[in-house]
């Protein structure tokens, strides 16, 4: 018998938001995990991108937070790129209406009045980057007193990214008891002592990822001449299906984006110094089918859950394997 959000224990009107999207299974990391974070626990999930942690934590969220106070959030989601704050917020708050949860998105490379504005008018949960929370809590615009549910996002690239420093200043910066879910990808040193230290007797779950194995991946390593490496990505993206391609630097990023475009293919460049508005735009079109690739730094790619891409190509080379995985 297939097992739904109601055995769960998730509210009705949720199981009814979510039967509207089409969302009548859960997951198994939301199998394993929905029942101890409704129960109050603290959860550490390993699980990676695309595995429906979104829903793991946010639908307990959503059912259990209370009302907040201007610039007084009830819950923080810590996340390692604006990509994925918006992509969270994007997921969770329409499955919010009817609850009185209301979810913002808060991140830099964005107008911070307009986000003031929101904190000011009341906000229940957050998804936020460490940097711009950090900015607005040193602005009295964000006021953590009232937290009672933490999330941490990404935990091992949030690592990665060299953030839990600042992760760990926004966790000691919460007054009083709060539930901390934590999920990643890996359970190295550095995140198992964020576990040791921000929470207490996590329920842990773990779910392997289909992705880790594919059966029909396919590596190749063609040897190319640095100035045929553009015509040799552009005949390789032309004849496959959704395209990343992969930059050392924001200025070859642009560079390999601008000549893709010259030899037919639509290509967009996604790095730190592109706007942020023309950067959601870009990835919409990338998910949309509308752009056959998409040119990435490492950094500005981490967080990005695209369904389908059917190649990667490693224009400048990974800097370690850790990183060729990431990008793989």
């Amino acid at each position: 018998m297939t097992q739904t959000f109601a055995d769960l224990g998730v509210d009705p009107a949720l199981v009814d938001n979510l039967a509207e999207r089409g969302i009548n299974s859960p997951f198994p990391i939301q199998s394993l995990t929905i029942p101890d974070a409704l129960a109050g626990r603290d959860v550490l999930g390993k699980a990676k991108t695309g595995s429906g942690k979104t829903l793991a934590f946010g639908l307990p969220l959503l059912q259990r937070l209370g009302r907040a106070s201007p610039k007084r959030p009830r819950a923080i989601c810590l996340v390692p790129t604006r990509e994925l704050a918006t992509q969270v917020c994007d997921e969770l708050a329409p499955l919010g209406e009817g609850t009185d949860v209301r979810v913002v998105a808060i991140y830099g490379g964005a107008p911070i009045e307009k986000q003031i504005a929101k904190l000011d008018r009341g906000v229940e949960l957050i998804v936020a980057t460490p940097g711009r929370a950090i900015d607005l809590i040193e602005r009295k615009a964000l006021d953590l007193s009232e937290v009672t549910h933490i999330v941490i996002d990404e935990a091992d690239r949030m690592a990665d990214m060299g953030f839990l420093p600042q992760v760990e200043w926004i966790l000691r910066n919460v007054e009083g008891k709060c539930q901390t879910l934590l999920f990643s990808a890996t359970l190295d040193g550095v995140v198992n002592t964020l576990v040791s230290r921000y929470q207490e007797d996590p329920s842990f779950h773990e779910v392997e990822s289909k992705g880790e194995t594919v059966a029909e991946m396919h590596h190749a390593f063609l040897k190319v001449h640095d100035r045929d490496k553009a015509k040799v990505a552009a005949s390789i993206i032309k004849g496959s299906g959704r395209t990343l391609v992969f930059c050392a630097t924001k200025h070859g990023t642009d560079r390999v984006a601008s000549e893709l475009n010259e030899l037919g293919v639509k290509a967009e460049a996604m790095h730190g110094g592109v706007p942020q508005n023309h950067r959601e735009r870009a990835l919409a079109n990338f998910s949309d089918g509308k752009l056959g690739a998409m040119v990435a730094t490492d950094v500005a790619a981490r967080g990005i859950h695209v369904d389908d891409v059917e190649v990667v190509i490693h224009f400048d080379p990974p800097a370690d394997h850790k990183t060729y995985l990431h990008r793989s």
